[in-house]
């Protein structure tokens, strides 16, 4: 009975993949790899291989909208600073965080 209710929640918590799939657009879209890379593409001084282990989406999102203060929390000074992400519209911002989210170490 246990097993079954947590593989419900673990399905009931994963993210919807049209969302993701908008979320790793979105990543493109907005030049992230130029600072950050995935599994070897981009700028490996960025890693987010397996970011969606290591934090969690409140966290991620606080990344993308709120990155000097998180730079600041985690003393993870970096030049040039991150941007802010705020002014996304929200559907873009869940979006970026999916996908964020969904990279975990296989």
């Amino acid at each position: 009975m246990l097993a079954a209710i947590l593989l419900t929640m673990a399905v009931a918590a994963a993210p919807d993949p049209a969302v993701v799939e908008k979320g790793q657009a979105l990543f493109t879209s907005n030049h992230c790899m130029l600072c950050h890379s995935i599994a070897g593409k981009g700028n490996p001084k960025g890693s987010l291989d397996a970011v969606g282990d290591k934090h969690s989406a409140e966290d991620l999102r606080k990344w993308l909208t709120e990155p000097v203060e998180m730079a600041k929390k985690a003393n993870a000074p970096r030049k040039p600073a991150m941007i802010s992400f705020a002014k996304l519209p929200a559907a873009d911002l869940d979006a970026l965080v999916a996908y964020l989210g969904s990279l975990k170490k296989k």
